[in-house]
Formats: C-alpha cells, sequence, structure tokens
C-alpha cells in the first residue's frame, strides 16, 4: 500500500489523508514511540547519509544521520549516568550545530523533555523561561555562559565543548523506553495567551501530527534537498524546518549565525536546494541582497509562514525562483492548519491566500455572535479539535472558492521580522529602566519587518534625544533579546488609557494608523 509520502496532488490529498496512515510512514507504536529513533536512528544505517547542513558565515558543515545518532546516544547514557529521570527539563541554548542535534535528541532519548532556547535572550529573557521550566541542565556555549550565569544556578550549567568531551566515554547505542503520550519538547512563545512567555508543551506523538502540515504546508517528500533558515529554537526553524524533513529521511539546511542573505542565497546554490520553507523577511531580504541574480537555483517548491508577503516582494521572489511561493498559516499553540499544498500540479495558489485546511480539519470564519460569516466577511479564524471550537485570535475571511485570507492580529501580540514578540515584555524591561516612568509597546507598519516593534514613553528625566533613545534601545535589548527592542521611540507626556487605567494598545494603533494615512495622502 502506498504511503502518504508518495502521493503528491490535492484530489489524492484529500481522498488518501487519514490518521491512521500517518502512522504508517513511523516505526513505531503508540505505546512505545520516540521522536529521536524516527528523525535520527532509523535512517543511520548509511554512514555517508547527510541529515543537516549547517550554513554559517565561513561555509557549509554538514551533519550525517550516523553522528547525530551516535553521539545522541552517548548524550542519553550521560544524562542517565548523571540521574536525569524521565520528564526532566534539559534545556540549551545553542545555535545551529552538531552539539544543537545531539542535545536535541539525546535529551528525548533518554526521557527527558528538550527545551530550545533562543540564542539572543538576554538575561531577563532566559532567566523567565528557565523560572518556568526548571531545567535540571543548561547547555550553552562560552560566549552565552554569562548570561546563563544570570539566570540559573551554575551546578546547572554545561558548556557544550565539556558535554562532548564528558560523552565521549559512554556507549553509542540507546534504546528508548518512551510512548506517544510522554512529553517530548517544551516550546516557547511570547504567545497569544498571557502576557509573558508560556510553554506550549508537546509529545512524542506530536512528530506523527506534525507529518500533516510537512506534506501540505511544506510539500516536503523524500528526495527534497530541504531547507529552512528560520531558528530551530522556534516553532517554524524546530518542528518544520528540522523534525519534519528529519522524520522523512530528508536532509535539511539550518543557518547558524546572524542571517546574511547573501551567505544564505550562495548556499541555496551551492546545495542545489529543491524546496525552501523560510519566513516573509527572509524573502524579503534576498530581494534587498542584490546578488540572487549572480546565482542559479534548482527550486521546486517554496512556502513561508509568520506573517504576510508584501506584493512586491512576492512579485520579485516567484519571479527568481520561477516558483509558486506558497503561505502557511498557523500558530505555535495549534500548529499549521492552512495550506497551499506546494507541488500539488492539481492546486491553483492564490497569491495572498492562508490556502486551504489541510485533509480531515474543519476552519471557519465566525463572527462575534458564533455564526459563520459568508464569503468575503471577516471574523475570526477557529477550529474544530476534539468536538470543541478553538479560537486562533486572528481574524480572516474567505472567498467563494474557498480560499483563507488573514485579516490581522485580534490582539496584542506583535509579530515583526517572523517573531512574535509580546509587548507587556518589553514594557516591563523598560519600566526597569531609571528615567522611565510609564511606556507602552505596539507594532507600527514596516517595509522591511511588516511590524516594527514602537515605543511610547513617559520619561523621568534625561534628554529626549537620540542618546536617550539609544540607552534605552540597549538596555532592553542586552534585557531581553536582541531582536526583541523598541525600533521607535516616542516621548509623550502621558500614555492613552482606557477608562479602568489600562495602557490602551488599540488606540494608540488606531492613532499611528491616521498618521500614516495623512502623511501618505
Amino acid at each position: 500500500m502506498a504511503k502518504l509520502s508518495e502521493y503528491t496532488s490535492f484530489a489524492d490529498a484529500q481522498r488518501e489523508f487519514s490518521t491512521a496512515k500517518l502512522w504508517e510512514m513511523y516505526d513505531g507504536t503508540p505505546g512505545r514511540f520516540n521522536i529521536g529513533h524516527e528523525c535520527i536512528d532509523r535512517w543511520a544505517a548509511d554512514p555517508a547519509r547527510v541529515a543537516v547542513n549547517i550554513v554559517r558565515a565561513g561555509g557549509i558543515e554538514p551533519v550525517t544521520f550516523r553522528e547525530i545518532s551516535e553521539q545522541s546516544n552517548r548524550l542519553a547514557n550521560y544524562l542517565v549516568a548523571r540521574g536525569i529521570k524521565k520528564g526532566a527539563r534539559v534545556a540549551f541554548m545553542l545555535e545551529p550545530s552538531k552539539a544543537f542535534y545531539i542535545s536535541l535528541f539525546g535529551a528525548l532519548k533518554c526521557g527527558a523533555i528538550s527545551v530550545p532556547m533562543f540564542t539572543l535572550f538576554g538575561p531577563d529573557g532566559l532567566k523567565l523561561r528557565v523560572n518556568d521550566c526548571t531545567p535540571e541542565l543548561l547547555i550553552v556555549n562560552e560566549e552565552k555562559l554569562p548570561v546563563a550565569q544570570e539566570a540559573m544556578a551554575a551546578d546547572r550549567i554545561v558548556l557544550d565543548t565539556d558535554l562532548l568531551k564528558a560523552i565521549a566515554e559512554y556507549p553509542a547505542t540507546f534504546t528508548p523506553e518512551t510512548s506517544a503520550n510522554d512529553m517530548a519538547v517544551f516550546q516557547y512563545t511570547s504567545g497569544t495567551t498571557r502576557d509573558l512567555p508560556a510553554a506550549v508543551k508537546h509529545t512524542h506523538r506530536a512528530v506523527v501530527v506534525l507529518t500533516a502540515a510537512a506534506l501540505y504546508g511544506t510539500g516536503v517528500r523524500p528526495g527534497d534537498r530541504f531547507f529552512c533558515p528560520s531558528s530551530p529554537a522556534w516553532g517554524h526553524g524546530l518542528w518544520h524546518g528540522t523534525l519534519a524533513p528529519l522524520a522523512l529521511g530528508v536532509t535539511t539546511g539550518s543557518f547558524a549565525g546572524k542571517f546574511d542573505a547573501k551567505v544564505f542565497v550562495e548556499a541555496l546554490d551551492t546545495l542545489k536546494i529543491t524546496n525552501l520553507s523560510a519566513a516573509a523577511t527572509h524573502y524579503r531580504m534576498i530581494r534587498n541582497s542584490g546578488v540572487a541574480e549572480q546565482h542559479k537555483f534548482a527550486m521546486q517548491k517554496m512556502s513561508y509562514t509568520g506573517e504576510p508577503i508584501d506584493p512586491d516582494t512576492l512579485d520579485y521572489t516567484q519571479s527568481l525562483f520561477k516558483q509558486s511561493v506558497c503561505s502557511m498559516y498557523g500558530t505555535t499553540e495549534i500548529g499549521v492548519i492552512l495550506v497551499n499544498y506546494p507541488g500539488a500540479p492539481d492546486y491553483k495558489v492564490k497569491d495572498g491566500s492562508l490556502g486551504k485546511p489541510i485533509p480531515g480539519m474543519q476552519i471557519e470564519v465566525r463572527a462575534p455572535d458564533g455564526s459563520v460569516c459568508p464569503p468575503d466577511v471577516k471574523g475570526e479564524i477557529v477550529l474544530l479539535r476534539k468536538g470543541e471550537w478553538i479560537p486562533t485570535k486572528d481574524l480572516g475571511w474567505t472567498d467563494a472558492d474557498g480560499y483563507f485570507y488573514h485579516g490581522g492580529r485580534a490582539d496584542d501580540v506583535i509579530i515583526s521580522a517572523g517573531w512574535t514578540i509580546s509587548p507587556v515584555e518589553i514594557e516591563q524591561t523598560l519600566l526597569r529602566h531609571e528615567t522611565v516612568a510609564e511606556a507602552a509597546v505596539i507594532g507600527v507598519p514596516d517595509g522591511l519587518r511588516g511590524l516594527a516593534v514602537k515605543a511610547f514613553i513617559v520619561a523621568k528625566g534625561g534628554n529626549k534625544d537620540e542618546a536617550h533613545i539609544k540607552e534605552l534601545q540597549d538596555f532592553t535589548r542586552q534585557q531581553l533579546s536582541a531582536h526583541e527592542y523598541p525600533r521607535i521611540v516616542e516621548f509623550v507626556d502621558q500614555l492613552i488609557k482606557t477608562p479602568a487605567g489600562k495602557i490602551n494598545r488599540k488606540a494608540l494603533r488606531d492613532l499611528e494608523a491616521k498618521k500614516l494615512s495623512e502623511r501618505t495622502a
């Protein structure tokens, strides 16, 4: 019987898809299942088979399934010997590297919960998450050691180089003893459900569910040469850029260090990448690099997520790669639910559309009274799961052909350059600065990032000049994350507030929209 990965058409997806067929693509059963085995060990027989091509400014480093398998087995044995119990958390704050993949899969194999941390977190950003998940170990490199030491006790911090030396004496074989329902990964997001970061908790079963999004969202199939430049500390980079392709035995690519569009497009050429899944900002940066036209590409399938692509960038990208760029839509909390079926010869991609539901999913646009909105009427996108309608907190609408479209965020969360950013987290950090009396943060339109973070500051003192602005920006960047700071700062005498005394971010957004309209009129 054919596996789901052998079908490519939209019609086949609708006809052949079932949960049972997803399970047929894996070795394990619900009673005995481990992500580490499914993504790595079962593909390790060939010692030359490449799992990940790590791209950085200095070149391309291929890492094989065999290398990751043996080293992650050693780590699993080490963790057990160290007393790490099933369900304990093992966090790691590493760029894509051998140590990253060994940490991710080694913790999963021994039954611990893998917790990837974004490498640009400052001490405040890291401490919030460490206090939430209380890891037994935090694995970092030398550069991030000072940040780690501010966030947690020194006896729970391990340097990646020391770790690789420590595990060398342990056996290169390990048999996982987990089930599909055992907890596997804590994924942090600024999120839409509370003001400070929450861990989205995934079991080992999640990789099976993920396969549907991979097959129909990124279109990944065995034989693809895949690349996802998004950080594997976040949902897109970890689940769609790392676990999904590896689970299908597909070689994936990752980008280490600060993203450089020139290095990236050269790697796409060198590696002859056929399937690319990136954030909208990556495509904008390719367009702005001025060098993409110097390269030749083998692209067959392309996708993006995180935010809409502006029409000019979309036109440029599709002209450059000679392929449709397909949106896939979801959130860290609910996963991907709307896709554009990259590679399906019988599916028409509509520019600007979020696509259609993944097979088996029921999605609607609903009005505030709960009624289903007719085509072209905006409401909230909701998903039926386990008999309950779950709100996405995003607005949208459908057209007469059943395609979905995004109508903006239904809450205050800012999506900038593909990053999900909590305004409250930035506000609270700004309020720690001695010159800040009050602070309010919103997203404002930005040609490169989609939205840029803007802070309104009521100052206690100090000059309201560029030096003061830079001081506040540097302070926030150092405490939270290199991407999580106000790129625009405006000093005001008072903030717009609700009658209850809360900051009225909607009013601030409306005021900014009015200013933009007046400037462009």
